[in-house]
């Protein structure tokens, strides 16, 4: 069969100047392929383009080339990177959701049945989303049930890259190629893998099933309960234990969640990503009001925990925030109101206790690619990719203080 282009009655046709480009390119040469591209128009600019391409291994050439030329186009024309839409007047970043929903279940009968060495987690260290889940998986017991590996921090035009043997600047536990499939070279191509007509982020975290080969979940908050329950059965006796959503206090989990996600999870993005003067005052203030409420509340618990003797997931949720905020959001973002060692002592209190006490949190944390990623892939925030070299240390020991504190607790 000649190779042929079929455009879905769903999407606009390929333009002329794109057509030709494909004609000089000689996609249109005849193989015994199937090639099937997929674009949508956008004033008169292609917003998406996506292929899945059925190639005989004898034409890998061809293959390739197609491969190439529509991941060039979809870099032409779409760009990860634009966090607020340009055409976005408010200036307001707006968090898309994720898109893979579906849940791992102990239950007889489920379509994804908790089995030890089934599942799959892509990570970023350089992600809060995804620490949330790292911090879990190592709470939980699942480092035996669950392998995981992590990306290289580097964001460009494509989304997250696994690293290859030629980086060396990207030291991590697990950071590795991709252990499941040999010629990926990008998150985005699982996406793909899975549905080739996706058509939002490629984020991290994925949780994704080896035996039927499709992501099961990209939602870090349901990845969180996933693993908090799920996987009980099978785990050592002695995580069992560890509720992360108690029953008893599920009611106000939720409600500190909510406020936690919009205003300071969420709240730091919204201000840094932020492309006008009045949309990044309004979230910077709302980021700092809800700091000082959260620092209000741990100033009159007797702790180590948000919820006193009792760890939950809001300790998780919030510290991924945290614990990035001085070495990153600070500058980079702009949330300089006040930071977190010399600003909020009970937050700092709480954040190093996690990181210091907790093998869980220190180990999921990785400062060179949280400072790096952030600074080295936001070019429209930081153009020269400058990364800054404080603060210093990332994080201080439990028992210093900056010496601003110091002096303020000597004169208290």
């Amino acid at each position: 069969m000649n190779s042929f282009v079929h455009f879905s009655n769903t999407h606009m046709n390929l333009s002329a100047g794109v057509f030709n480009l494909l004609k000089q390119q000689k996609v249109f040469s005849p193989f015994s392929s199937l090639l099937f591209v997929q674009a949508r128009s956008a004033s008169s600019q292609f917003s998406r383009i996506s292929a899945y391409l059925a190639v005989p291994a004898k034409q890998q050439s061809q293959k390739s080339l197609i491969r190439s030329f529509v991941t060039t186009m979809a870099a032409k024309e779409t760009k990860i990177t634009d966090w607020v839409v340009p055409s976005d007047k408010s200036g307001e970043f707006k968090r898309q959701q994720s898109a893979f929903r579906n849940w791992i279940s102990k239950k007889e009968g489920a379509e994804f049945p908790a089995e030890k060495g089934r599942y799959h987690l892509y990570v970023s260290y350089a992600c809060p989303w995804a620490t949330r889940v790292l911090i879990a998986r190592k709470l939980k017991g699942l480092e035996d049930i669950i392998s995981f590996s992590a990306v290289h921090w580097h964001m460009g035009p494509q989304g997250w890259r696994f690293v290859t043997s030629e980086d060396t600047d990207a030291e991590g536990n697990n950071v590795i190629p991709d252990p499941l499939h040999e010629d990926f070279t990008h998150i985005r191509q699982v996406y793909f893998q899975v549905n080739p007509d996706y058509q939002g982020r490629f984020t991290v975290p994925v949780l994704y099933d080896k035996v039927q080969k499709t992501i099961v979940n990209n939602e870090s908050s349901e990845i969180l309960r996933i693993f908090g329950t799920e996987f009980n059965d099978i785990i050592d006796e002695k995580y069992r234990s560890a509720d992360l959503y108690p029953e008893a206090l599920r009611k106000e989990i939720d409600e500190v969640n909510e406020w936690q996600y919009d205003l300071i999870n969420n709240g730091v993005y919204k201000s840094g990503f932020a492309t006008t003067q009045a949309a990044y005052e309004r979230n910077v203030i709302a980021l700092f009001e809800a700091l000082d409420k959260a620092e209000a509340h741990l100033a009159s618990t007797e702790g180590p925990y948000w919820f006193g003797k009792q760890i939950t997931e809001v300790d998780v949720r919030l510290w991924v925030t945290i614990i990035r905020f001085d070495p990153v959001y600070v500058q980079h973002f702009k949330c300089n109101i006040r930071d977190i060692r010399s600003g909020y002592p009970a937050l700092h209190k709480w954040m190093r206790y996690l990181y210091w006490q907790l093998p869980a949190f220190k180990d999921s944390t990785n400062f060179l690619h949280i400072k790096a990623h952030y600074t080295k892939s936001h070019t429209q925030i930081n153009p020269h990719s400058i990364t800054p070299v404080g603060p210093l240390p990332d994080i201080l020991p439990l028992d210093e203080e900056v010496p601003a504190v110091k002096f303020a607790v000597g004169k208290a």
